[in-house]
């Protein structure tokens, strides 16, 4: 089965200011972060430098036999444009990176450094998205994808539905599906009816924590969607690293194999085959199982 990543993070530095607060590594324990005022554990306690590389991601990728993986970004993590044009440039077949861009002129920069997507964490704007329509009509004319992540609240919606009538061949990804544990989640679900939109389940593990492994409510969210809009439209995501403070990389997929809820070609076109159509990957490595020592 081919396994591929669809929202996943990468950073070599955690150092930013969002909403006037800082965001940024500990000194004294670099996995651990300053964020919004608290002290929180944001990258497995192993990886002791505070950098979150490509190259670790690709050790948790090969153990876990996941092929691909499509990198997106958030504010909190800081701007990573230039790091992920170096990822990008060094690991293409492995890696699908996302740039970081508010407006046309970013965009065209993102586009001049060989990015073929923008990621924009919407649910921390204070300003409506359609501010960004000639960033988004570029987008459309240049085949990039965009890869959006939606308030709670959903009042962003009506915005979204105003940027596809406008866009309708611009790809619009949605993240954290659709932020699946609040109470109008399906609304954003929903988006999906139109062609060019998909909806990835980026932080899934994360936004059924209390229920934990192997998230039964999770599994139910992910069938209510595939039967409203088709499975075609699904895909899965990790939201590494984060995700894995609690779990390890594989548990963030395995829950969905170990399923009985979807099919098996449900299950390799959830987990796979929609990302690898959407995202372009050619060259995936064959990733043959390797024993652990405790077996």
């Amino acid at each position: 089965m081919v396994i591929i990543d669809a929202h996943s993070h990468l950073w070599l530095k955690q150092d930013t200011i969002v909403d006037g607060q800082p965001i940024r590594s500990l000194a004294s324990n670099p996995s651990r972060s300053i964020f919004f005022g608290e002290e929180r554990q944001m990258l497995p306690p192993f990886m002791i430098d505070g950098r979150n590389t490509a190259e670790v991601f690709l050790s948790n990728m090969d153990y876990a036999q996941v092929g691909g993986a499509v990198v997106v970004q958030e504010f909190i993590d800081g701007n990573q444009n230039e790091y992920l044009q170096d990822v990008q440039s060094r690991y293409p077949g492995r890696f699908f990176c996302m740039g970081m861009a508010l407006s046309l002129q970013e965009a065209e920069d993102v586009k001049r450094k060989g990015m073929r997507g923008i990621a924009i964490p919407g649910h921390r704007l204070d300003t409506p998205l359609t501010d960004m329509m000639p960033m988004f009509r570029f987008m459309e004319r240049e085949e990039m994808i965009l890869s959006l992540c939606l308030h709670e609240d959903n009042h962003q919606l009506k915005e979204v539905e105003t940027i596809i009538e406008a866009c309708p061949d611009l790809t619009i990804v949605i993240g954290h599906f659709g932020m699946v544990t609040t109470p109008r989640w399906m609304e954003q679900i929903k988006l999906a009816r139109h062609k060019n939109v998909y909806v990835e389940s980026g932080g899934i593990t994360w936004l059924f924590n209390d229920e934990f492994y192997p998230y039964p409510s999770a599994m139910q969210a992910i069938r209510e969607a595939a039967d409203e809009v088709g499975i075609e439209k699904l895909m899965w995501g990790s939201d590494y690293p984060r995700t894995i403070t609690a779990i390890t990389y594989k548990m963030s997929y395995d829950f969905v194999v170990k399923s009985n809820m979807l099919t098996e070609a449900e299950k390799a076109a959830f987990l796979g085959g929609n990302a690898q159509k959407l995202y372009g990957f050619r060259e995936l490595p064959e990733l043959p199982y390797i024993k652990n020592m405790s077996e």
